[in-house]
């Protein structure tokens, strides 16, 4: 897979919401939030493809022509972890006027700006890269077993656990994470954010020991003056959608209909 896939739910009548995924690069974790939103906004979804080269631009620049090669030209954008970096790329090129997309808001779920953490990102990343695949293949299916109770209150994510689990073993898998790893590492999207007028929200489950949620809610407060508010989910974890997607739903609708004077 050489290119940005989509799928689209929902009539183009309805606010659309463009969601990014963290690390793993799918829509896999996103079920159950989107069976929650299905209705209520054009939910797209999209799946990263197995590069080793692209840039974070590379990345914004792809998916902005997938979604206007379907017709999507705006839209608030929900970046999940990893996926907060295409975002703010996305963002920065509207910034410079080269955008394809008419960008109402983002929402960070599990996002951030710069990590404030590159030694666990570089850790993180060895492990990725090192761990040979009977390694994980153990990891995964302790992951598969442990997914039963995280995703208790998401029968819709847990369905595609199998899946997110076949993902994970595909021999081009590691490598595009790898890379993932690399422009969290070495990228630097804070001079976007801190000229960033458009709306900003940050959702957040409380055990995450992958983002710090206080420091980046902190930065965001003292530096973009498009930040607005941030919401920490007492049942959630990192992957906020996918263990807290009701209450999720609730503060994603709320937001996009805190605009600041621009259309939802």
């Amino acid at each position: 897979m050489n290119e940005i896939r989509l799928r689209i739910h929902g009539s183009p009548a309805l606010p659309t919401l463009i969601y990014l995924p963290g690390l793993h690069g799918d829509w896999t974790l996103v079920s159950s939030f989107r069976h929650e939103i299905t209705g209520k906004v054009r939910f797209v979804e999209i799946t990263y493809p197995h590069t080793t080269t692209w840039t974070l631009d590379d990345y914004a620049r792809e998916i902005e022509s997938a979604l206007a090669a379907e017709g999507v030209r705006e839209g608030w954008i929900i970046g999940e972890s990893f996926g907060s970096q295409p975002a703010w790329a996305m963002i920065a090129r509207e910034q410079r006027g080269e955008s394809r997309l008419n960008i109402h808001g983002l929402i960070l779920a599990g996002g951030f700006v710069k990590h404030p953490w590159p030694l666990g990102a570089k850790f993180l990343r060895l492990v990725n890269q090192t761990m040979p695949r009977a390694g994980k293949r153990l990891f995964l299916k302790g992951y598969a077993t442990y997914a039963k109770f995280r995703h208790r209150q998401a029968p819709d994510t847990l369905a595609n656990v199998a899946e997110f689990v076949a993902n994970r073993l595909h021999p081009d898998d590691s490598p595009a994470i790898y890379r993932r790893f690399t422009l969290i590492i070495e990228s630097d999207v804070a001079p976007t954010a801190r000229a960033c007028k458009l709306p900003i929200f940050q959702l957040a489950g409380i055990a995450d020991p992958i983002v710090p949620v206080p420091l980046i809610r902190r930065w965001l407060k003292r530096n973009c003056p498009g930040f607005r508010e941030s919401v920490t989910l007492y049942a959630a974890d990192h992957n906020v959608l996918g263990t807290a997607p009701q209450k999720s739903v609730e503060y994603v609708l709320k937001w996009m209909g805190t605009t600041a004077g621009r259309p939802a």
